[in-house]
Parts: C-alpha cells; sequence; structure tokens
C-alpha cells in the first residue's frame, strides 16, 4: 500500500500522438521531482539488467479544460508537486522555450494540455476528484 499517489490528467482533445508525448514527459517531471518513486533495476532471466522505472502506479485522466483549470487550482491548494505542460509547448523546439513560453501564460488561467501530480494518497484524490480515468 503506497501512501503518495501519481496522477496524470491529459486534455482529453489531444491527437493521440500529443496525449502520449504529454504523459511521457509529465511523467519525467514526477520522477524529477520525486526521485523516491523510483523502484529497483529489473534484471532478466539472462542476468541482463535494465534500468529502474517508477514503483508505484501512475493513473492516467482525461478530461477538458475547464476540469484541468480546476484540478490545478485544488492541487495547488493541497499543496501537490505539480508538473505543467500547456499548449503552446507544443510548437516549441526545446527544454528552455517551453520554459519561455510557460512563463508567458495566464497564470491564473493556462491552456493545459495536461497536469502531474503527486502527493499525500488523500490529496491526490481530492484534486482528480469527478475526472475519469483516461480510455
Amino acid at each position: 500500500m503506497f501512501t503518495t499517489k501519481i496522477a496524470i490528467v491529459v486534455r482529453e482533445d489531444l491527437a493521440q500522438w500529443q496525449k502520449l508525448n504529454v504523459t511521457a514527459f509529465l511523467s519525467s517531471g514526477i520522477v524529477a521531482a520525486v526521485p523516491d518513486c523510483i523502484g529497483a533495476a529489473y534484471i532478466d532471466a539472462a542476468g541482463r539488467q535494465y534500468t529502474a522505472m517508477c514503483g508505484q502506479p501512475i493513473l492516467v485522466f482525461a478530461a477538458p479544460l475547464p476540469e484541468l483549470q480546476k484540478a490545478h487550482g485544488c492541487a495547488c491548494d493541497q499543496g501537490l508537486t505539480i508538473v505543467p505542460y500547456v499548449e503552446a509547448m507544443f510548437a516549441t523546439g526545446h527544454d528552455a522555450a517551453n520554459r519561455a513560453v510557460f512563463a508567458e501564460g495566464d497564470a491564473v488561467a493556462q491552456n493545459w494540455v495536461g497536469l502531474a501530480f503527486h502527493g499525500e494518497r488523500r490529496a491526490v484524490d481530492r484534486a482528480v476528484k469527478g475526472l475519469r480515468l483516461h480510455p
């Protein structure tokens, strides 16, 4: 039983490749912010070692923009670790440009395409309350 939880919320109207891209980037942000969530390395039957992955489940939800904005506000109120992804980041070509377009966005009503949350289970549950798991 985990005392913490990871949830990723992607905007439901994105193209499939965008949903996958956003989910991958948001997952990497959680791992960067919470290195304790990494499990042990994998070793196959031949003794080959593979890298470790996140050792706890990651739940992926789909939501329209207003629900992403609501979840963001709740996550802020709950003091969760938050990883952001905004629509303008699709048009950039590197990490520094991503940070620049993010900083230029409306702090109150960002055009979210995805958010990842990590924190105490109940706090994450409150942030994603009412959202449906991604189909």
